[in-house]
């Protein structure tokens, strides 16, 4: 006959095996979808090479310059003159280079500005739009190019 000792050491014994089966089925599905991303990730990556070649190909000067004189009654496109090149000194500052004004002066010249068009007009919208307005920044004057700052231009026929 069967003891009740037998009977749980079965059971427990069938649980496991239960628990064994599951985390090893689990496990392989997990293999498979590694495998599957494995694939995916090597297609993406020939996708690029294959896209990095074509764009090599499609961005050969010699190609490039054969479009252009094909379609140059179209196109009607013109070298770059050196003139029309700009230098990043030139440009514009950027707005979290623009100076902050000085916010007792605004109120100052603001209320000096408003009692003085109250007293001469009774439109305040102006007077109170110059007070707030501001210097425009302007680029800096062209003078002397550094050597880092020299533009290589090169010729197609090379």
């Amino acid at each position: 006959m069967l003891k009740t000792f037998d009977l749980v050491l079965i059971g427990v014994m069938t649980a496991t095996a239960a628990v064994t089966y599951t985390i090893k089925h689990r496990a392989e599905l997990k293999l498979e979808e590694v495998h599957r991303l494995e694939a995916e990730i090597k297609l993406e990556k020939d996708t690029i090479d294959l896209l990095k070649a074509d764009w090599a190909l499609q961005s050969q000067p010699n190609r490039l310059e054969r479009l252009v004189k094909a379609y140059n009654d179209e196109l009607k496109l013109q070298p770059t003159e050196s003139t029309a090149l700009v230098h990043a000194k030139e440009l514009p500052m950027l707005k979290s280079e623009v100076p902050v004004p000085d916010v007792t002066e605004a109120k100052a010249s603001a209320k000096g500005a408003t009692e003085a068009s109250a007293k001469s007009a009774p439109d305040t919208k102006g007077a109170q739009a110059t007070a707030k307005a501001q210097p425009i920044p302007m680029p800096a004057p062209r003078g002397e190019v550094e050597d880092a700052d020299q533009i290589e231009t090169g010729s197609v026929d090379e």
